[in-house]
């Protein structure tokens, strides 16, 4: 009898574990990293612009370099290709 209440003593604090991490994810408080690497963005949307109803261009970050995209029906072509810290050294206004 004696190893029945251990083993519910167990069961019952793994479950009450179990429901504490369930809840602290479903609040986002906490989160299971195992098998993920946390790494940050290498790809990014700065900025889109529709110049028709097919028609647009995009401003993407690709690591530390924008890239300028026309997108089309007929495809994607790259327009120009900067490094990120001279394309915001150039956004900003002059004086």
């Amino acid at each position: 009898m004696d190893v029945i209440g251990q083993i519910g003593a167990v069961a019952a604090v793994l479950g009450l574990l179990g429901a504490t991490l369930w809840w602290l994810r479903h609040r986002g408080i906490a989160t299971l990293a195992v098998g993920r690497k946390r790494s940050r963005r290498k790809l990014e949307l700065l900025e889109r612009l529709p110049l028709g109803p097919q028609h647009s261009l995009h401003l993407v970050r690709l690591g530390e370099t924008m890239l300028l995209v026309s997108a089309s029906p007929a495809g994607c072509r790259l327009i120009e290709r900067r490094p990120a810290p001279v394309l915001a050294a150039a956004e900003e206004p002059q004086r």
